[in-house]
């Protein structure tokens, strides 16, 4: 056997052997790097319909380059056709879907830079999905998936009277849960009336009474898509009444923000 592997034609066999793995490792990092060079800066973000979306991705690169040598197309699964298409140096539409014909763009001037972000004019509920942003350019290619989510939020206005806080918050979808509560973290009892128009958007119109009014109220309304935490703090100016309120609209990343303990933070 070792005279074998001493022979001149095992030594080119073997010599072949490695080179071959060489090869091969040297064309799977390049494969990965190119496919890793596509990123999103928000996979799953929550659009307010009616509103304006943007879809991030981009491509990290060093320097501009050619539009030319750049081809950009987004998809949007179990729908036929393209959302947006963009190669050979110019927008392609040819096979765009009727869904967002007039409503789906990518900003040429962005492209120079990798920003490959499409931006989804007046969603719709149907827009919900996942969509795949693909690209191929001189710098390589990839792609990533967003998947969107779309709801209706608002953040409330409140209204003083006497010994009674008001508050009204004109767009929610889905239907959400309120939770009034002092600084300390202690529930509230609130009236609150949910009512929804042709299209299922919910009014929420809750009521707070009695008040004192030297203190600070703070009202959560949430679904599984949105949580505002707002902060209302009374107070007298002369001989009348006055309230300063702050609000803070986010996403909720849990998996159900309904029922349970509520969950109790200031506005920030």
């Amino acid at each position: 056997m070792f005279r074998c592997l001493s022979c001149p034609l095992c030594s080119m066999v073997i010599l072949i052997i490695v080179l071959s793995a060489i090869i091969i490792i040297i064309l799977a990092s390049a494969f990965a790097g190119k496919h890793s060079s596509v990123l999103s800066l928000d996979k799953a973000p929550v659009a307010n319909l009616g509103k304006n979306q943007l879809l991030s991705c981009y491509q990290q690169i060093i320097k501009t380059m050619p539009l030319s040598q750049m081809s950009v197309t987004w998809t949007k699964s179990e729908v036929p056709g393209v959302v947006y298409q963009f190669k050979n140096g110019a927008v392609d539409l040819e096979n765009q879907s009727p869904q967002f014909k007039g409503r789906a763009t990518v900003s040429s001037v962005d492209l120079l830079t990798g920003n490959t972000s499409l931006l989804l004019s007046t969603v719709r509920s149907q827009d919900q999905g996942k969509y795949t942003c693909t690209v191929s350019s001189s710098a390589g290619g990839g792609a990533v998936t967003v998947d969107l989510r779309a709801g209706a939020f608002s953040a409330p206005s409140f209204t003083l009277s006497n010994s009674t806080l008001t508050a009204v918050a004109e767009r929610w979808f889905p239907k959400p849960s309120v939770t009034w509560t002092n600084l300390n973290g202690t529930v509230l009892h609130g009236n609150t009336s949910l009512n929804s128009n042709s299209a299922g958007v919910y009014t929420v119109d809750t009521v707070l009474s009695p008040i004192n009014m030297s203190n600070t109220y703070i009202l959560r309304i949430e679904n599984d898509l949105k949580i505002s935490v707002s902060q209302a703090t009374l107070g007298r100016v002369g001989s009348s009444l006055s309230r300063d309120s702050q609000t803070s609209l986010t996403a909720d990343t849990s998996s159900s923000s309904s029922g349970g303990t509520p969950r109790h933070s200031q506005a920030s």
